[in-house]
């Protein structure tokens, strides 16, 4: 069994078994419940009869539940916008000028990375771009935004200076090392022509053409990561496809809602495309193995392209030693590629449970992350999707290739079904222990609530606190009052996290769609320990990238994987962040590298960042 395998004990916590136990006990519980619920319901209306009234007098008196442990309560923790006072004055722009072109709803990302290689968390905002018949001649175009951090959280426009005053229909980011130079790089996805901007002391220049990676210009790219699916020492690119669109496609689809008149219309609408795999060859250019390596999948109905691609997560989901991809589709099947270590994937999204929801539907899907969020081997990834539709967590089954959706009994299902969620992910925000989630939400429609009085355009963030085996339900719904101005309503759509002031704890970047983004300040006073990890592998990635991290305090390990593309079009930072809650201590911390060696620390320090290089 390969190192790091789900089903490794070593990969466990040492009470793992009785966690599943307990988990499957209250999960059985809770149903049982449900059903003498019902039941008892059915029985009592069937009693009373149509005509049968109960005045007050005659009201059954309920008998005194038995007693149970309390449930804990959820810690306080206030994020605080600090945008403007931390000099970010950044304004994202669509474009959007009254003729509803559906690319006007979907940008734009988040980078959080180190540009400059001074040991803080920068950070890059894509923007998009005016459309062409709008343009006056001469005038200034919109441009992506490059901002330093000082290490205290303050920031300062460095745009031009570094190179990246470029204008393009941007969408997406991918941060990564791809020429190993131990400069981080950045790739820009965009309706139209995508950008490989590579950094050279501080200073980007655009290697798109020397690359090979500028695509179709007529396609519509989204979210992008860079990842070694060949294991062969370098970072290759894979970049997510959206729709087939054109102004004329969607003037032709002309879609309409009543009461407002032409509205932004429904990927349904659109012809699906293929996404892009570009392996690396070592020498600045990029080879497109799509077709070859397997992750162009037809419509066996038509043979045309199925995906409707938005969002990927980059994983070891069996622990072979080779990164998978999950890609969450817009309204058509998610695709799980399985890395066959050949060189080749094979999509097995619908056998592994991960194509559809509960009820064997397709979902609006948008962002989406994986992690070991429950402390165990039980892989969990979460999908983002449109209104009226539950967030999705699917979680292996004790087996990596079956999963199910347990978004309702893990508590995040009912809480998330209004809500129009984009980008997605698993951090520790109040340094627990406990990876929790969180959603930036918004719908793509700005009138909706004129059609729709459950629905309204800027819809608040989520954030769901991880309990693990102390509650009914794995993640609690944080309480918007208690979040400070995470409860802010936003256009929401990239999301990104880093430690930006250098406090421990994780602070939060959100975009929106035409408007300013929100920075977050994480101003947790828990008392909790933490540890940061730093890893620098041999040969060009450098930055480690794939390696899997696992940290034992007080005798529970957590493992976090290196991978900065998280949620949806954005980059978290690549240091990882360990919660300890009240552990003083790591006895242990263990290093699966990318190139499968593995090496471990025992008594590590905490409260503090520490850097590993891999041995020789």
């Amino acid at each position: 069994m390969a190192a790091g395998h789900p089903g490794d004990a070593s990969n466990k916590a040492p009470d793992t078994g009785a966690a599943v136990i307990s988990r499957a006990f209250r999960r059985s519980l809770a149903t049982l419940l449900l059903i003498a619920l019902g039941i008892g319901l059915i029985f009592y209306l069937g009693k009373r009869g149509p005509e049968e009234k109960v005045t007050p007098d005659e009201a059954p008196v309920s008998v005194p539940a038995e007693p149970r442990e309390a449930t804990p309560e959820v810690p306080v923790v206030s994020f605080t916008d600090v945008s403007r006072a931390a000099g970010v004055d950044f304004v994202h722009v669509n474009g959007a000028y009254g003729k509803r072109f559906l690319p006007e709803t979907m940008g734009g990302g988040v980078a959080l990375f180190d540009y400059d290689n001074d040991g803080d968390a920068d950070l890059l905002l894509v923007n998009s771009d005016t459309w062409q018949e709008r343009r006056q001649a001469g005038g200034q175009r919109p441009t992506m935004a490059l901002y330093a951090n000082d290490g205290r959280g303050n920031f300062s426009n460095v745009t031009a200076a570094a190179g990246l005053d470029i204008s393009a229909y941007g969408m997406g980011v991918a941060a990564g090392d791809y020429d190993g130079d131990g400069w981080v790089d950045l790739f820009i996805s965009a309706m139209g022509p995508n950008r490989l901007l590579r950094n050279t002391g501080g200073r980007f220049t655009d290697s798109t053409a020397a690359a090979g990676l500028a695509g179709d210009p007529e396609r519509w790219s989204t979210s992008s990561a860079f990842f070694d699916y060949d294991n062969d020492g370098d970072l290759d690119l894979f970049v997510a496809n959206y729709v087939q669109w054109s102004q004329d496609i969607d003037l032709e689809v002309d879609f309409r809602l009543t009461g407002i008149g032409r509205a932004y219309g429904p990927p349904k609408s659109y012809a699906g495309t293929h996404c892009y795999l570009y392996r690396n060859d070592g020498d600045g250019t990029f080879s497109d193995v799509s077709a070859e390596a397997g992750i162009q999948v037809n419509n066996p109905a038509t043979g045309k392209p199925m995906g409707k691609a938005l969002a990927v997560s980059p994983i070891d989901a069996d622990g072979d030693g080779y990164l998978d991809l999950l890609v969450a589709n817009d309204t058509v099947q998610n695709f799980f590629f399985y890395n066959r270590g050949d060189g080749r994937f094979e999509e097995v999204g619908t056998y592994w449970g991960l194509a559809f929801d509960r009820n064997g539907h397709a979902t609006g899907a948008m962002g989406t992350d994986a992690a070991y969020y429950r402390n165990s081997g039980e892989l969990g990834f979460v999908i983002g999707n449109f209104a009226n539709e539950m967030t999705s967590l699917y979680v292996s089954q004790g087996d990596p290739s079956q999963y199910a959706d347990e978004s309702i009994v893990d508590g995040i299902g009912p809480a998330s079904r209004l809500k129009l969620s984009f980008a997605v992910f698993f951090f520790d925000y109040d340094l627990d222990g406990r990876l929790d989630l969180f959603q930036a939400n918004g719908h793509v429609e700005n009138e909706i609530n004129a059609v729709q009085a459950s629905q309204h355009y800027r819809q608040p963030p989520q954030l769901f606190w991880n309990c693990g085996d102390q509650c009914p339900a794995t993640f609690v719904p944080v309480d918007e009052g208690a979040s400070g101005d995470l409860a802010q309503p936003l256009a929401g759509r990239g999301a990104a996290y880093a430690d930006l002031d250098g406090d421990g704890d994780l602070d939060l970047v959100i975009t929106q769609v035409g408007d300013a983004p929100v920075v977050l300040r994480n101003d947790q006073a828990l008392g909790h320990h933490w540890l940061r990890i730093r890893l620098k592998g041999r040969g060009p990635n450098r930055d480690a990238i794939g390696a899997r991290v696992e940290v034992t305090a007080g005798g529970i390990t957590r493992q976090l994987q290196v991978m900065p593309t998280r949620g949806y079009l954005s980059q978290v930072e690549l240091p990882l962040t360990f919660g300890l809650g009240q552990n003083a201590g790591a006895e242990r911390v263990r290093i699966q590298w990318p190139d499968g060696s593995t090496e471990t620390h025992a008594e590590v320090p905490v409260d503090r960042t520490v850097v590993f290089e891999q041995q020789e």
